[in-house]
């Protein structure tokens, strides 16, 4: 069976002087057409990293990325572009749409470099809109969208050319709560119509809107679990809750040990100054 992902013990690491740094450190894993894949992990974890590689951004120092098979470390960097175009379709948190175009024609902005024809590009683009449900705004300028309305449409000019994969970097990260919501609930009815997604997020609560979780630290995988039903992601958002209050204990715990050395120098000031004076 091929997969649409895999990773064979790939790697990515950066010289930095004397030091290296191991950003994707012997990662293994794969991801198949259907599935909605959370890749979480705080910052340094890697999970931006594999991002890129996934992306076609960039290629391993070592190991081997399949994409459909194909290994993308050997490939030109035309071929890389190409791949990007039509096999990928990327979310950003900052939605990326260029100001002084209309809804409609930032969403065919990728069709253009793809070579469609401006009437192709035009059907293939007000569906892209249709599926988000915001075919209404398609004469809008970005600046007069809300910022859940912008990042449909940035949704929808990645659906726009039917790629194979679409890479959600951190999409909720410039919304607020209710609008995120709405967007993650929009990310689970695209993927139950078939579409492939990779969501990456530092947020585990975001990430539980996935069907699987691969969490990352320090450029390795701890953890890969499948979210069957509503109890396991009620499960995964309560281990969130969990460790935010034992980081609270944690927090309470240093600040009265800090508080309590204050003191107990404040006392042994008073003390030595007592033995000054009695030594006079």
């Amino acid at each position: 069976m091929t997969h649409l992902i895999e990773f064979k013990n790939v790697c990515k690491y950066y010289h930095m002087g004397e030091n290296v740094v191991k950003a994707v450190d012997d990662v293994s894993m794969t991801i198949d057409k259907g599935e909605f894949v959370a890749i979480i992990g705080h910052s340094g974890s890697g999970k931006s990293t594999c991002m890129n590689i996934i992306g076609c951004l960039d290629v391993p120092t070592s190991g081997d990325y399949l994409l459909n098979g194909e290994n993308v470390g050997k490939l030109s960097k035309n071929k890389l572009a190409e791949i990007r175009n039509k096999t990928l379709g990327f979310i950003f948190q900052q939605y990326n749409l260029l100001p002084k175009l209309s809804v409609i024609e930032n969403v065919e902005v990728p069709l253009i470099y793809a070579g469609y024809s401006k009437k192709k590009r035009r059907e293939m683009a007000m569906k892209g809109l249709e599926e988000v449900d915001i075919a209404e705004k398609y004469k809008n300028m970005p600046n007069q969208l809300s910022g859940g309305q912008q990042q449909r449409v940035s949704i929808a000019r990645a659906l726009s050319a039917e790629p194979d994969i679409i890479l959600a970097d951190e999409p909720t990260g410039a919304l607020d709560w209710q609008t995120g919501k709405d967007v993650l609930k929009l990310l689970q009815e695209l993927n139950a119509k078939g579409h492939t997604i990779v969501l990456i997020t530092h947020d585990i609560e975001i990430a539980a809107s996935a069907n699987r979780i691969i969490r990352l630290m320090d450029g390795k995988i701890i953890e890969d679990r499948l979210i069957t039903d509503e109890t396991e992601r009620a499960e995964v958002i309560g281990s969130k809750i969990f460790e935010e209050k034992e980081a609270e204990k944690e927090a309470r715990l240093e600040e009265s040990a800090a508080v309590d050395l204050q003191e107990d120098a404040s006392d042994l000031d008073k003390k030595v100054e007592k033995d000054n004076k009695e030594d006079v």
